[in-house]
């Protein structure tokens, strides 16, 4: 397997922040979609993967982000990105997944937009 890692750091009881770094592709794409679905079965319902550290990303790494997302919808949360790598935000651009995935420059851009998102939810 490639150098693949997925760190998280929980910032909320159902928000995970996940730091994805290496290659995503046919060897590690299903090891991201285990640990994150594992992060929204846990309640982290609301995930952001921060990207920064990704060095490569072929369809089996977009498929999984597809699945990740799909997942966390189901369970009423979301799937945002931070620190997208240009191809693979031209990739979701083209797709029109940009619109279901929404991407911030940081994760810490992330974090702030969800807080904000959070503090103006309806109760």
């Amino acid at each position: 397997m490639t150098d693949f890692r997925l760190t998280t750091q929980h910032t909320e009881d159902d928000l995970a922040l996940a730091h994805v770094t290496g290659e995503l592709d046919i060897a590690t794409a299903p090891h991201l979609r285990t640990q994150a679905l594992a992060l929204i079965e846990q309640g982290h319902r609301h995930l952001i993967l921060d990207l920064q550290a990704v060095t490569f990303c072929d369809s089996s790494g977009f498929n999984a982000l597809v699945g990740i997302f799909r997942c966390a919808k189901a369970a009423d949360g979301t799937l945002v990105l931070a620190a997208v790598p240009d191809r693979l935000q031209r990739l979701l651009h083209l797709t029109g997944l940009d619109t279901l995935m929404p991407a911030h420059s940081t994760a810490a851009h992330a974090l702030t937009a969800h807080t904000r998102s959070q503090d103006t939810a309806p109760a």
